[in-house]
């Protein structure tokens, strides 16, 4: 399966680049950065890159071995689509900084990427899900401002605070019609917060939805619906998430399916370890066991190859899948290893596993986002 092209693609394409015209704009006294200077989780790159990868498959002789780097590289690339959003929340507030434009109450200008007219608007003290604002900064499409999604391309809402916290949410196809046209429905949308809890010194809860489709035929695959959250204390990072597949098939005449997992990793030693599920996209259920045990890779793949290619051997079919045995352990050049911990680092991460859980798949697949 490959990853949509469409987020790596628009970290780079919705990069903040305007250039203003003789649109009527107001200004406020100059006032200092209000801006957060983070917005997002940074994710060791053992459980967020693509590393060390080629395509995988599920065929082959009785003798062969699954390839871990293979049954894992899907974990990587969602987790850093995940991660790569809220990059791109840095990309548009690292541009916000540069012009000043935090300081404007309303300008007009003209995109250099599509070349079609936007309006930017700031407010002050504004309540949004039932919390209220020091600042919202939104940016729309001039032309589609009557269309249902109000032309939104950008709605940032944060405090003023030495501790940053706030909401992003991003529809790519409103400030680039030209390059985002494939993504007409894509929306995305960060929350973050620096010492939000206890249990974590910044964390960040990642939803997109809409993703597009890409390859051909029975080969389709969207990531659609992705979920993922991300805390971090000191060195050590916990992700889980879910990414639903509705039109993906694992084998052939399976149902789709919803890619659930767990993970920690230390960014120091840039080491991580997972465990990741296969349930249906169709399941209505939150319940870990269920999610990472009964419908664990192992699980699946044994029970569909069993059911593709019956009096298949026990014993050869337990060789070809001893990567799959969870949970999976990883440094920076990829997969390293399963069930059993290649050495003390992993130790310490292992049983943080057990105290994450994804979501539930039928909610993943429901999943919607707006603006305000």
């Amino acid at each position: 399966m490959k990853t949509s092209t469409f987020l790596s693609a628009a970290i780079f394409v919705l990069a903040f680049s305007v250039l203003f015209t003789s649109c009527k704009t107001t200004e406020v006294k100059p006032q200092e950065d209000t801006l957060p200077q983070s917005f997002g989780v940074d994710i060791p790159s053992s459980i967020s890159n693509n590393v060390g990868v080629s395509g995988g498959r599920i065929s082959g002789r009785e003798n062969d071995v699954i390839n871990g780097n293979n049954i894992y590289k899907n974990l990587n690339t969602f987790i850093s689509v995940g991660e790569g959003a809220s990059k791109l929340v840095e990309a548009f507030i690292a541009g916000i900084r540069k012009y000043k434009i935090d300081r404007v109450l309303s300008v007009s200008y003209v995109s250099e990427d599509d070349t079609r007219s936007k309006n930017l608007v700031v407010s002050q003290n504004v309540t949004f899900e039932t919390k209220t604002w020091d600042f919202q900064l939104t940016i729309t499409d001039a032309d589609s401002e009557k269309n249902s999604d109000g032309g939104k391309g950008l709605q940032i809402f944060w405090n003023k605070s030495s501790k940053a916290t706030g909401i992003a949410i991003i529809k790519p196809y409103n400030f680039d019609r030209v390059k985002n046209a494939n993504a007409k429905d894509a929306i995305l949308r960060i929350d973050y917060a620096e010492n939000g809890s206890a249990n974590y010194d910044a964390e960040m809860l990642v939803t997109i939805v809409g993703l597009p489709l890409t390859g051909t035929g029975t080969d389709k695959f969207s990531i659609n619906n992705l979920k993922m959250f991300a805390g971090k204390k000191g060195a050590v990072v916990d992700v889980y998430g879910n990414s639903n597949h509705p039109n993906a098939k694992l084998f052939s005449g399976s149902q789709g399916f919803n890619w659930a997992f767990v993970a920690a990793g230390n960014d120091t030693d840039n080491i991580g370890v997972a465990e990741v599920g296969l349930p249906a996209s169709s399941l209505d259920n939150s319940d870990r066991k269920v999610l990472l045990k009964d419908n664990s890779i192992k699980a699946v793949f044994t029970r569909e190859i069993n059911s593709a290619f019956p009096g298949i051997n026990a014993n050869d079919l337990a060789a070809y899948l001893a990567s799959t045995n969870a949970p999976g352990y990883f440094s920076k050049s990829g997969f390293v290893a399963a069930a059993a911990s290649p050495g003390a680092g992993w130790d310490a991460l292992t049983p943080r596993l057990e105290t994450l859980s994804p979501f539930n798949p039928k909610v993943i697949g429901n999943l919607t986002l707006s603006f305000k």
